[in-house]
C-alpha cells in the first residue's frame, strides 16, 4: 500500500469527479482495512497541488454572478442539488488536502483515520447528489457553480489551527445550520419525481457531516492544548484572520453542540 500521503495528493491531481471520488473510496477502504487489522501504515510525505484538478465543468464564477433560482421551481430545487454537489466535491478535495498538505506535523494517527472517513463519506455525497441530479436529467456541471470555495483552503495553507478553525469550525458547520430547510423543501415538493430520492441523501449528508465538524473541534482544542491557547479565543482570532465576512445566523445549536462547538464560539461572530 503506498503511504496515506501519496493517497492523498493522487486523489487532488484526478480531474473528473467520479473518478475523483471513486479513487478517494478505494484509497479510504484500504487505510481503513489495515487500519482495522491492527497496522500502522506509513503517512509519508507530499507536497499537494495549490488548486486540486477539476473538470472543464461548471463554469466557476465570482459568487456574485452566480444564477440565483426560486428554491420553490423545478429548477431552483435542480440549482439546489448541484449547488450540494459542488460542496461535496470541494469537500472531498479538502479533506485529502489536510493530510498531504500536513502531513509533516507531528500529530496522532487518529487525526489521519478521521480525515480520511471524512474524504470517503464526501465523495459518497457527491456521488448521491449526482445521482440525484442524473435521475432529474440533468448532471454535475449542467450549471455553473461559485468560484470561491478553495480560497478558504489557500488562505489555510500554512496554518493548520487556521485550516480546522475555517473549514470545518465554519464553513461545515453552515451545513448544519442549513440542510434541514433543504430537506424540508423538497419534502414539499410532492410534483417531483426525484424529491424523495434527494430527501434521502440529504438525510445521509445531514447525519454524516455532524462527524466532520465534530473532528474539526477536536483536532482545534487538541492542538490548543498542544500549544497552551484558550480554544475560544484562538478560534475568534483565526476566524477574523481568514474567514471572509461575518457567521449568519439562524444556527442550529443542537448540532453543534453535538459536534463540540458552544454558542460562545460563533455567536461573537455573528453579523
Amino acid at each position: 500500500m503506498i503511504p496515506l500521503s501519496d493517497m492523498a495528493d493522487q486523489v487532488l491531481r484526478t480531474a473528473d469527479a467520479r473518478a475523483k471520488t471513486a479513487l478517494s473510496r478505494r484509497f479510504a477502504a484500504q487505510w481503513q482495512a489495515a487500519r482495522q487489522g491492527g497496522a500502522r501504515p506509513e503517512i509519508g510525505l507530499a507536497t499537494p497541488p495549490e488548486q486540486p484538478a477539476r473538470p472543464d465543468a461548471p463554469e466557476l464564477l465570482d459568487p456574485r454572478d452566480v444564477p440565483r433560482r426560486k428554491p420553490g421551481t423545478a429548477k431552483g430545487r435542480t440549482a439546489i442539488l448541484h449547488a450540494v454537489a459542488h460542496i461535496e466535491l470541494n469537500a472531498v478535495d479538502l479533506h485529502w488536502d489536510i493530510i498531504a498538505r500536513f502531513s509533516g506535523t507531528p500529530l496522532p494517527i487518529g487525526f489521519f483515520d478521521d480525515w480520511v472517513r471524512a474524504a470517503d463519506e464526501e465523495s459518497k455525497h457527491f456521488n448521491l447528489m449526482a445521482d440525484c441530479l442524473e435521475a432529474g436529467g440533468s448532471h454535475y456541471g449542467a450549471l455553473s457553480a461559485h468560484a470561491g470555495m478553495w480560497r478558504a483552503a489557500d488562505d489555510t495553507k500554512d496554518d493548520l489551527m487556521g485550516r480546522l478553525a475555517v473549514v470545518p469550525m465554519v464553513l461545515e458547520a453552515r451545513g448544519l445550520d442549513v440542510t434541514p430547510g433543504m430537506i424540508g423543501l423538497f419534502e414539499r415538493a410532492k410534483d417531483d419525481p426525484t424529491a424523495a430520492m434527494a430527501v434521502d441523501a440529504l438525510k445521509v449528508i445531514y447525519a454524516e457531516e455532524v462527524h466532520h465538524v465534530a473532528y474539526g473541534s477536536k483536532w482545534f482544542h487538541f492542538l490548543c492544548g498542544r500549544h497552551d491557547l484558550d480554544p475560544k479565543e484562538a478560534f475568534h482570532d483565526l476566524v477574523r484572520r481568514y474567514f471572509h465576512g461575518s457567521l449568519k445566523p439562524p444556527f442550529n445549536e443542537e448540532k453543534r453542540a453535538e459536534a463540540g462547538i458552544p454558542p460562545d464560539f460563533y455567536w461573537p461572530l455573528a453579523q
